[in-house]
């Protein structure tokens, strides 16, 4: 009985979440990053320049399929499980901002962590979204900037493979 009722708690935990992926790994004990003011989640970024954020938006095509680390601020993260985030080169909802995703879903941020600024190394993408994948996220509290009139939507995304994040006051 115990079993049974465990089992069908987390197959309803699964459905639940963006997609039915692993659970989450991070690199850094939680402890460890409350210390440093600093959470890190995934691969380490490393202590290298940063290229700007809107150096990167402003001609894509250039960075297309390279990898990159930029600096930017958390507008949104998903609601449901911190599967992706919303950088911008501020909090203004004017800025132009690039979802980013991690990679291999091997991670995720705090729910929470819109309003920290984000230090993250990946590799940028140019893409359309189907209209089906915009729904969705923005049912999570995404935003689209360059939607067509199909409903799909043209972005630029940042598959991550590391993020450092600090929040404001640490």
């Amino acid at each position: 009985m115990h079993w049974t009722r465990s089992c069908l708690w987390l197959l309803g935990a699964l459905a639940l979440g963006c997609q039915s992926e692993p659970a989450p790994v991070e690199s850094a004990p939680p402890a460890a990053a409350a210390s440093s003011g600093v959470s890190r989640h995934g691969a380490p970024v490393g202590s290298g320049a940063a290229i700007k954020l809107t150096t990167v938006l402003a001609a894509p095509n250039t960075y297309e399929g390279k990898q990159v680390v930029v600096e930017g601020h958390v507008r949104r993260a998903c609601s449901r499980k911190g599967c992706w985030m919303e950088v911008a080169a501020g909090p203004d909802k004017k800025l132009q901002g690039c979802r980013v995703t991690f990679k291999d879903y091997g991670f995720f941020v705090p729910l929470d962590a819109a309003g920290s600024t984000a230090r993250l190394k990946g590799v940028v993408h140019t893409k359309t979204v189907k209209a089906s994948h915009v729904k969705h996220l923005e049912e999570e509290g995404a935003t689209f900037a360059a939607k067509l009139p199909d409903g799909s939507a043209k972005e630029v995304r940042i598959e991550a493979v590391g993020v450092e994040l600090t929040r404001p006051g640490a």
